[in-house]
Formats: structure tokens, C-alpha cells, sequence
């Protein structure tokens, strides 16, 4: 799998997501600081509607 940390993560090695892609009908979605940890699967649509999410500003900082 090859992992990719959103470009809303923070840059200094915060809050940081990573996405894998290339697996077929789910999305897996990881923390960064703890690559070895679990990762959790979303269906490409819940996926899509959490980045519109945040995009529109619907999860507030520090929520």
C-alpha cells in the first residue's frame, strides 16, 4: 500500500492523516505518528463525504 498524508495535516508533525491508496472499495486512513497502529477502512463514499466535510468547514479546530 502506498500511504499519503493529507495536505490539511500539519506541516511540523501534528495532527497528521495518512490515506492508502490502491485498494479496491474501501479507503484506509491511518495517524501518522503511529504507522504500525491500526488503520480504519471507509467505503469510497462515507470517504468522500467526510473530505466535503472538512473542506466546508463543518468540523471545527479542536473538536
Amino acid at each position: 500500500m502506498n500511504w499519503h498524508k493529507s495536505s490539511y495535516s500539519n506541516p511540523s508533525g501534528g495532527d497528521c492523516v495518512e490515506v492508502a491508496d490502491g485498494v479496491t472499495g474501501v479507503v484506509p486512513v491511518r495517524d501518522s505518528k503511529d504507522p504500525h497502529g491500526p488503520a480504519l477502512a471507509f467505503t469510497a463514499e462515507a470517504w468522500q463525504s467526510f473530505v466535503a466535510g472538512v473542506q466546508a468547514g463543518d468540523f471545527p479546530a479542536g473538536s
